[in-house]
């Protein structure tokens, strides 16, 4: 059993709605509106802009003729498969997309966004089969600096998490960084482009790693006084990207001495930058999204909802 099934996804900071059809999918996905200077946005006003974009995602896919006879529904409905985790934003998606499910008459099938990550970048990467065996994964974000130990459980994933970082995760690191210099948020593209003219000798803060835990707090201090003593925006975009792709690098060595064998799969929008996706693939044979599947979007959850159309699973 198969057919095309529709994914929607309301995260932090983006609204995203995405088909699969098995082979191909294509994901339409816009960012949040954050205010200049702002760090991110409150909860309600990101549920706020994405009851008001949603649709017009679905509305897009429809325009680029990729919607047709829709045979699922899913969504992220929560940031983690965990008890207690939860974020309103994804009340939206998760609405919609129940809503869409019964008016047509379709199975609707849940996931959270971080099960969503894993399977877009499986696919995205040519590694689907990876969602069939156990893996680690890194899943590198906004919101989230987390290593996992991932199984699979049914049409999807289970991912017990097993390393990250104690406060705050890479991608907030990343984003204050770039708001102190006055770039845009979220700015880890902008840091991206300014790292090549950064200078190699600035080097790196080696942050000290806990088994598998480390924290980045200590970090964002390290970066404002740079800055205060006037380092270059490039300076410091190399220094905050080579520490992050270093203490990321280590966490994943180790965590490969006491799994051996098990494949690395990165996901989220960190790991789609170039400094530290050579360093782990060089390092680590680590696989990665492709960068547009690597920042949050719906094509994960589409792909969810497929796999559990085709296994009949019933919701």
């Amino acid at each position: 059993m198969g057919g095309l099934c529709l994914g929607l996804d309301t995260s932090n900071y983006t609204t995203s709605a995405a088909v699969f059809d098995g082979k191909t999918g294509e994901n339409r996905g816009r960012l949040l509106t954050v205010p200049e200077g702002a760090l991110g946005l409150r909860q309600s006003d990101a549920l706020f802009q994405h009851v008001k974009r949603l649709h017009l995602m679905v509305e897009q896919l429809r325009a680029d003729g990729l919607l047709g006879q829709i045979a699922a529904v899913g969504a992220s409905t929560r940031p983690r498969e965990v008890e207690g985790s939860y974020m309103p934003c994804f009340l939206v998606g998760e609405g919609q997309g129940r809503s869409l499910a019964a008016a047509l008459g379709v199975p609707f099938y849940p996931c959270s966004h971080q099960q969503g990550h894993i399977a877009a970048a499986a696919w995205s990467a040519g590694r689907e089969d990876l969602l069939d065996r156990p893996h680690l994964a890194w899943h590198l974000s906004g919101g989230t600096t987390e290593l996992l130990h991932v199984e699979p459980q049914g049409h999807t994933v289970r991912a017990e998490v097993i390393g990250g970082t104690s406060d705050i995760s890479a991608g907030q690191l990343i984003d204050r960084a770039g708001v102190l210099l006055g770039l845009p948020f979220p700015a880890g593209k902008a840091l991206d482009e300014l790292y090549p003219q950064g200078d190699a000798s600035v080097g790196h803060f080696r942050v000290k790693l806990n088994g598998l835990d480390f924290s980045l707090s200590g970090m964002e201090n390290q970066v404002r006084q740079r800055a205060q003593r006037g380092n270059s925006s490039a300076d410091i975009a190399r220094f905050t990207l080579d520490t992050v792709t270093g203490v990321v690098l280590r966490a994943t060595e180790e965590a490969m001495k006491r799994w051996p064998g098990l494949p690395v799969l990165c996901s989220g929008g960190v790991a789609s930058n170039r400094q530290l996706r050579a360093a782990l693939e060089r390092a680590c044979g680590a696989v990665f999204a492709q960068p547009r599947y690597s920042t949050d979007n719906a094509l994960g959850v589409a792909i969810l909802a497929h796999r559990a159309l085709e296994r009949g699973v019933t919701p």
